[in-house]
């Protein structure tokens, strides 16, 4: 078995580790949320918490670590009767970014039950993770169904399998974590809401604390049980802490004071809902045991809130997470009763932050020894230390082909508009690609459009048409009771219709003829309302734009639409309109995604006042030739006309019957006048393509 990495190692990253003891007191709290850059050792704090984990006593031979003291009366492979069971380490279970339903959840053998009348259940990754961890690395890129069967087992305590009615319980109480880079995409707010606590790491910027990390990282990686061994003695004082602690929980009082303040911070912030002011509740009674005390302090609810709120603040996918902490003082401050008298320090290992709510105590000096990182440098983040700085936009001077720099006709990047709701933009026919909520595709979830046999293990079972199949044969097979007699032939596999998310890819005119009549801060609005309507599609996104002499990818196809809402921000107007280097980029940008990921189908969303006088001899035919690739391989396209004033060209109009797509101004974008929009984009593409 490998060596893993001391949590006492760990240098710095003091929310995120009290974040993970916390949890560790009180599983009640709903698990971690760890959002940070890449190579900030998130993965490595979580991996080293197990091994602080103490061990749990189980039923011997139960696949559902049943506690032998209280065994769990509806488990699968009981009932239980009086044992001594045996102990093992707790567990720390990874969900893979790939898993399926049934990995997660566990598989129940219809065939078995269907044929035999046994009801045969394969446990699946929550039933291995109960009373130990569950850990899901870039969380944010998990199905979204699947996110919500494990959130709804975390905050449940158990997992429910049923297939046909065919039902299976068991118990799932687990302490759930989730690491995820927010460039790769955010989370829907209704699932962040459903994690207890979320915290923000970033690499540190002091040279002294990178030293550390590297110094120690490269330490553990010469000779791991050396390392290890040098820091056994933190680790045994910090486990023994948290058995303390979760023995003095059941002893904490949370006062009215304390209370009044919890729902007093919960409103001021205007936090959705009602679970905000339980989980701050849990988490000051978690931070009062912690620190040794039988009373929870204002200190207390202080921490539980900027650990519990910030990602319960955004209100859009563009929002940031994050607390206004002078607003906080001010609330906790409003209503302030009288303070409990403190209890004495807690028994456990000396060191800073010890017994004290704000810092994870038991943790030794940072200054000394190895330290903790995962793969790359610079892995921990101070307490004072916010979110990583956004990526300082390149220069407009510096765009890849714009031929343009201050002063020869470029335009500064001005403000989005007003975002708005948007008309539904869909791809024709019936796709298979990742479940979201634009095209109608073949999925695993969704309405029942008919049966075909299983190519495989059977995972939909269509009961009907399995019936149909086994009746002409039961006189044959010797039926002679009441049941049906059924072979494995006879089971018919339910083909279901959902939808499915896309990959939208946005060409974007930046030319000087946009920037004329205040045109662009209309267009950019327009663009920042489709963003907002592919990310509750569950879109992928790309952005191109064009100006000048050329095009360039501003923004390869990604999950996150807040970076493509930045980047759309940035953008600088001016210069000739090279619409055909436009389209030919999207051509190619294209080309790679189709390699990458066949089965998710694209929409291009070419946004343009339609001139072109840049890019050949010929620009106006240029673009053609180039939209006519673009419609002889079937890409589903729309046009959104930015041109304005009392004379229209209509040449946006011309560009979408090259694409075989359908043209839309910016004001049919946001009328409900033109409810047959998707309609006219599906039919117009057929429509070309038959003509083609």
């Amino acid at each position: 078995m490998s060596t893993r990495y001391p949590f006492t190692a760990v240098v710095g990253m003091d929310d995120l580790r009290l974040a993970l003891l916390l949890n560790a007191v009180s599983s009640s709290i709903g698990g971690v949320l760890v959002r940070g850059e890449k190579g900030t050792a998130k993965s490595t704090a979580v991996r080293a918490l197990a091994e602080l984990l103490p061990e749990v006593a189980v039923v011997a031979g139960c696949r559902f670590s049943c506690d032998p003291a209280a065994p769990d009366p509806g488990c699968p492979d009981g009932p239980h009767g009086a044992t001594d069971g045996s102990s093992r380490p707790a567990r720390m279970v990874e969900l893979p970014v790939g898993a399926s339903e049934d990995r997660l959840v566990g598989a129940l053998d219809i065939e078995k039950a269907l044929a035999e009348g046994v009801k045969a259940f394969e446990p699946g990754l929550l039933a291995a993770a109960h009373r130990g961890i569950l850990y899901v690395d870039e969380v944010n890129l998990l199905s979204d169904h699947l996110v919500d069967h494990l959130l709804d087992a975390a905050a449940m305590g158990q997992s429910h399998v049923e297939r046909e009615g065919v039902s299976v319980r068991h118990a799932a109480r687990f302490l759930l974590v989730g690491t995820m880079n927010p460039e790769e995409g955010e989370l829907r707010p209704q699932l962040l809401d459903r994690f207890g606590l979320t915290v923000e790491v970033a690499a540190s910027r002091e040279p002294e604390q990178r030293v550390e990390v590297v110094r120690r990282r490269l330490a553990f990686e010469d000779d791991p049980a050396a390392f290890a061994a040098r820091w056994a003695d933190e680790e045994r004082a910090l486990r023994e802490r948290i058995v303390a602690a979760r023995e003095l929980l059941p002893r904490v009082v949370l006062g009215d004071a304390a209370l009044l303040q919890i729902a007093a911070t919960c409103a001021a912030f205007e936090v959705d809902g009602m679970r905000a002011d339980i989980v701050m509740a849990r988490t000051a009674t978690a931070l009062a045991a912690w620190a040794g005390r039988t009373e929870v302090t204002s200190d207390d609810v202080r921490q539980a809130a900027l650990l519990a709120l910030p990602h319960r603040r955004r209100r859009n996918p563009f929002d940031a997470p994050g607390l206004d902490e002078d607003k906080l003082d001010e609330t906790l401050e409003q209503f302030k009763g009288e303070e409990p008298d403190e209890d004495p320090e807690p028994d456990g290992p000396d060191g800073p932050g010890d017994g004290g709510p704000g810092g994870p105590g038991g943790v030794p000096p940072q200054g000394e020894g190895p330290a903790s990182e995962s793969t790359a440098p610079g892995n921990d983040t101070a307490p004072e230390s916010g979110p990583a700085p956004e990526e300082a936009p390149a220069p407009a001077a510096q765009e890849a082909g714009s031929g343009s720099r201050p002063g020869a006709g470029e335009r500064a990047a001005v403000a989005a508009g007003e975002p708005f709701r948007t008309r539904m933009l869909s791809v024709p026919g019936l796709g298979e690609g990742a479940a979201g909520r634009r095209s109608r595709a073949r999925t695993e979830h969704g309405r029942t459009t008919g049966a075909t046999r299983p190519k495989g293990a059977l995972t939909k079972l269509h009961l009907a048409a399995t019936v149909r199949a086994a009746a002409p044969h039961q006189r044959a097979r010797g039926r002679t009771g009441r049941g049906l007699v059924v072979r494995r032939d006879d089971l018919r596999q339910a083909s279901r219709e959902g939808r499915e998310g896309n990959l939208v890819l946005f060409v974007v005119d930046a030319s000087g003829s946009m920037a004329a009549r205040q045109r662009m801060g209309a267009v950019k609005g327009a663009v920042l309302s489709l963003l907002l309507d592919a990310y509750q599609r569950r879109d992928k996104v790309g952005l191109v734009t064009f100006r000048g002499r050329a095009a360039e990818v501003a923004l390869p196809p990604t999950s996150s639409v807040d970076a493509a809402a930045a980047r759309l921000e940035q953008l600088p107007t001016g210069g000739r309109t090279p619409l055909s280097a436009g389209l030919l980029k999207a051509h190619d940008v294209l080309r790679v995604e189709r390699l990458r990921d066949p089965s998710r189908r694209p929409l291009l969303v070419v946004v343009t006042d339609g001139r072109a006088t840049g890019g050949g001899p010929d620009p106006v035919g240029l673009a053609a030739r180039a939209a006519r690739l673009h419609a002889s391989e079937g890409t589903a396209a729309v046009v959104v006309d930015c041109e304005t004033g009392p004379v229209r060209l209509g040449l946006a109009g011309n560009l979408a019957r090259e694409l075989g797509g359908t043209a839309v101004t910016l004001e049919e974008l946001r009328a409900d006048s033109i409810a047959g929009l998707v309609r006219n984009v599906q039919g117009n593409h057929s429509a070309a393509r038959r003509a083609a």
